[in-house]
């Protein structure tokens, strides 16, 4: 059994490129009994499960196969794609994670998490992630129309790139508080979000940082209960 860990992959139609790079994942690793994990942010944007074009169609087809393979997704939501719902992933059999999810892989306590929880210092996204991603809200939106959500999507998406133009690399990046406080109960934490992949050792623990998919390459984590465990590392998927 192989566990494999990626996160922000930000698919979207205007990136053929990063969608043939999921695709071609899902192939390389469909006999190799592997339970995959999303965290957050596998699509630019998520505007609904009611949402339906060829380039999206093509991954489901290969997500069923993978999964006809005897193999398994699971998917925890991001800042991107918050609305993505049960529906979308019971197409392929896929398994919507809470926010925080515990995993023990061969006697080690895991966390898993998007990331951006623990960026604290970011006070204005964390007051916006409360706005928008309550319940009741969120709940309203999926009765809109598409052409509504579309807009409003694309709102969103130009306020954030606005945003990070005026914010620091240290405001954006985790609050070590909240790092440590993550790790009480676990072995080793696992997130992605701010597209700073890295293993931080700290002290008999582990934080681990997916990267973000870009042009040609993305920093993913493969974890084989068989072998040591303790010798972790990112390992590159090119495309």
């Amino acid at each position: 059994m192989t566990y494999l860990f990626i996160s922000d992959l930000h698919l979207s139609p205007e990136h053929p490129r990063l969608v043939r790079g999921f695709l071609d994942l899902l192939v390389h690793y469909q006999n190799k009994q592997t339970q995959l994990y999303i965290l957050g942010d596998w699509f630019n944007a998520w505007i609904g499960d009611d949402y339906s074009a060829p380039w999206l169609e093509e991954i489901v087809e290969a997500l069923k196969v993978f999964n006809q393979k005897g193999n398994r997704v699971y998917f925890q939501v991001g800042n991107r794609d918050f609305a993505l719902n049960q529906v979308f992933l019971d197409k392929f059999n896929g398994v919507l994670l809470p926010d925080i999810y515990y995993l023990n892989i061969a006697g080690h306590q895991y966390r898993l998490e998007h990331g951006d929880a623990l960026c604290t210092d970011d006070i204005s996204y964390q007051r916006f992630k409360k706005i928008i991603r309550n319940p009741f809200l969120v709940a309203f939106l999926r009765r809109t129309p598409l052409s509504f959500r579309t807009k409003l999507v694309n709102g969103f998406r130009k306020r954030s790139h606005s945003d990070k133009q005026q914010k620091s690399y240290e405001i954006m990046d985790v609050n070590e508080q909240a790092v440590l406080s993550a790790l009480t109960d676990v072995d080793i934490l696992i997130h992605g979000h701010t597209h700073r992949p890295a293993i931080h050792q700290l002290q008999h623990k582990q934080r681990i940082v997916l990267g973000d998919w870009r042009e040609d390459q993305a920093y993913i984590l493969e974890i084989d209960p068989s072998s040591n465990t303790q010798q972790l590392e990112l390992i590159v998927w090119n495309y």
